[in-house]
């Protein structure tokens, strides 16, 4: 009974110390404040992108390989070699793995003006056939997928993204109506459902789908084929996929061994965890930035407790002199700067969770509180203060009762 009421006696008194100063106190938990709402907010904002980062793979596909003519242009390298387009053959040719894969999609891609009787936009226009839509998880929200017979015949139909639904149509019905690709005209027979931005930094929805071969001859002027998509099947290793495709189209363009390739196999997996990688290095080394931080507001503390010391050296001294017991004066400091800190960290907790809920509005990503992030913080706090609060608080302890009381 007698701890607790020392307990009791000994918070009192710290809270008593701090409330004499409030501002100095209020400056010295600010700096902790700070360095911890950074933190939080850091670390908060980092598990929101990793989340979208996963939300982006499975837009991409993880399961999803590109093969189109060129160098890697991620390497720095850029498309420097003479390529030859794919072709229809080529395309044939990686049918042969068709066991292995669930969508072979040939597509041809450009940017193109498009256009209703309302408004004009410009879109990227893609000829393809229904495979691509399963390739890219790609759901129809309004309207139907291309026929058959729409497909062989090259037909004057399409199918647009939420953008240029929105663009051309003002979000009103689409399906049924007609657009101008250029200078073809077509009837919309389907609207895409909303997917957003693309790991790739690009708007997925901006998009318009036409029959390959209706594109490549009133769009495009050739059968050139920019690329392959393919799905590989779930249970299949996508890098051993992508290695027997290079190895197919290295044996198809004649490149002899040495020689660069004119082509290259994008495995979509690897794009997303490039990302997650950046993602992770960066918040990594702002969470270090934000860990400075506080241990510069705990710096803050010593000295403000420092001060206070100073400030009530007779009054420390008197305490000592009536009979107080050097470890009580410095569990009375230790509280103070622990109170301090934990009071900091609780406020830059609350600041740090606002900032990343403010940021999940700008960037686009889901909240993701961590609790163990939050209790962490909360535990760091009062342990800065206390390692921090002990130089002040053993300094007191120390005082000689007649020098403290004559130093007044």
């Amino acid at each position: 009974m007698t701890v607790v009421v020392q307990a009791h006696d000994i918070l009192r008194l710290a809270v008593s110390g701090l409330r004499r100063n409030a501002f100095r106190s209020m400056l010295a938990a600010l700096g902790i404040a700070i360095g911890v709402g950074a933190m939080v907010a850091v670390v908060t904002i980092g598990r929101g992108s990793s989340a979208k980062v996963g939300e982006q793979l499975d837009q991409l596909g993880a399961q999803l390989l590109a093969l189109r003519v060129g160098q890697d242009a991620r390497g720095g390298q850029g498309a420097q070699i003479e390529a030859k387009p794919l072709t229809y053959a080529d395309v044939e040719a990686v049918r042969q793995f068709r066991s292995e894969l669930q969508a072979i999609a040939p597509v041809a891609s450009q940017s193109v003006r498009v256009a209703s009787r309302q408004a004009n936009w410009v879109a990227a226009v893609t000829g393809a056939d229904n495979d691509f839509l399963v390739a890219k998880k790609w759901r129809l929200v309004k309207g139907r997928a291309f026929s058959d017979r729409e497909m062989r015949s090259g037909s004057n139909v399409c199918i647009i993204g939420a953008t240029v639904h929105e663009r051309l149509f003002g979000g009103d019905v689409a399906v049924g109506e007609t657009i101008r690709v250029k200078t073809v005209s077509c009837e919309v027979i389907g609207v895409l459902g909303r997917r957003g931005q693309s790991g790739l930094s690009q708007d997925d929805d901006n998009t318009v789908i036409m029959p390959l071969a209706n594109y490549q001859r009133r769009v495009l002027g050739s059968r050139d084929i920019q690329s392959i998509v393919v799905l590989v099947r779930q249970g299949i290793d996508t890098s051993l996929m992508k290695n027997r495709l290079e190895e197919l189209m290295r044996e198809r363009r004649r490149i002899d061994e040495g020689q660069e390739d004119n082509f290259h196999v994008l495995e979509m997996r690897q794009v997303a965890d490039a990302m997650a990688e950046t993602s992770r290095t960066l918040t990594a080394l702002l969470t270090a930035v934000a860990a400075i931080s506080v241990l510069v507001g705990g710096i803050g503390i010593m000295n403000i407790m420092l001060a206070s010391v100073a400030d009530r050296t007779s009054e420390i001294g008197v305490r000592l002199a009536i009979g107080a017991l050097p470890r009580q004066i410095l569990a009375q400091v230790l509280a103070e700067a622990v109170f301090l800190a934990a009071a900091g960290g609780l406020a830059g907790i609350v600041v740090g969770l606002g900032l990343a809920a403010v940021a999940r509005l700008w960037l686009q990503i889901p909240l993701v509180v961590d609790p163990a992030v939050v209790l962490l913080s909360l535990a760091a706090s009062a342990g800065i203060g206390m390692l921090f609060g002990y130089l002040p608080a053993a300094r007191a302890a120390q005082l000689d009762p007649a020098e403290a009381i004559r130093r007044e």
